[in-house]
Parts: C-alpha cells; sequence; structure tokens
C-alpha cells in the first residue's frame, strides 16, 4: 500500500488493537444491555412506565419550559412520529401539557404539568438509586476512572463521526 494512500477500514483494518477493540465493544455493550433491562423493568414494575415515557419527562424536565415537537425529538434522536405517540398519551394521562403556536398553527409545544413535574421528580430519584445501585460494586475512583476513559472515547468517536454533538 502506498505510503499516503487512504486508509480503508473494510480492506485494510487497523491493526495495533482491533481485537482488544472487537472485545471492549462487547463489554461495553453487554453492559449497556444488563444496565438498560434493569431500568425498564424497574420502571415498568415500580413506576408503571416505559423508558421512553421517562426519556420524554426528562427531556421535558431539563427543558424547564416550552419545547417544540421537533424539539423534543431532536433532543431525544428520534422521530417525530416516534414522539407523537408518547405526546399524546402522556398528555391523556395529564402529565404533559400540549398547545398550538397562535403564530404557526403547525407548531405545537409541549411542557411537563404540575402532576408530570411531580411524578418524573419521583421517579428520578427511584432511577438514580436504582442506577447506584447497579454500579455498587465499582469503587469512586474506579468510576472515575471510567468516566474519564468514556469521556476520552466518546471525544475520539464525535471527532471520527465529525460530529460535535457530545452529548453523550
Amino acid at each position: 500500500m502506498a505510503r499516503n494512500a487512504p486508509l480503508n477500514l473494510v480492506t485494510d483494518p487497523p491493526e495495533p488493537h482491533a481485537k482488544q477493540s472487537l472485545r471492549l465493544w462487547l463489554r461495553l455493550l453487554s453492559a449497556t444491555t444488563v444496565i438498560e433491562k434493569s431500568i425498564r423493568s424497574y420502571l415498568k414494575l415500580n413506576c408503571d412506565s416505559t423508558l421512553p415515557r421517562f426519556d420524554v419527562l426528562a427531556a421535558l424536565d431539563r427543558a424547564a419550559g416550552k419545547l417544540t415537537m421537533s424539539q423534543l425529538s431532536n433532543r431525544l434522536v428520534v422521530s417525530n412520529g416516534n414522539v407523537t405517540g408518547l405526546v399524546n398519551r402522556l398528555v391523556d394521562d395529564g402529565l404533559i401539557s400540549r398547545e398550538t403556536d397562535a403564530n404557526d398553527r403547525r407548531t405545537q409545544f409541549v411542557s411537563l404539568t404540575k402532576k408530570g413535574r411531580d411524578s418524573f421528580r419521583l421517579m428520578a430519584k427511584q432511577h438514580e438509586a436504582l442506577v447506584d445501585g447497579l454500579f455498587a460494586g465499582v469503587s469512586g475512583s474506579d468510576m472515575d476512572q471510567l468516566l474519564e476513559l468514556i469521556t476520552r472515547l466518546n471525544q475520539s468517536l464525535h471527532q471520527k463521526s465529525g460530529n460535535d454533538d457530545e452529548t453523550f
């Protein structure tokens, strides 16, 4: 291969730690899957909620005000269509309110109701306690090190993808 030829990751895989990268990816995926299953199960059994409902409420709580449906979809990294059904059910349950923009009838704003904010804050405390329990076997210094390493991984991934949004 020519010295300055571009690297084709399919035909010319990097040698330094390809197997190690795969092992790391599989361990990250495994840990994430276990954690997510635990959270989904807990929310269903103890909060009568789903993870997507929790995520919508969390996004609205962080916004501390109104969001358009498009803004909400962007924050959740899902399509408007995926959010619409959730929003409809959350409105029916009295957890969020929806209003149409007076200047543009196509634009709808959503926000937490008092009931929604109170409900989410209780779920958030329970969620935090659950996650803390899941990580109970990891020392504080190990968590600090993992956070530092995963932050570097995220930065590297964002640089390679050209995505400057480092929200995860």
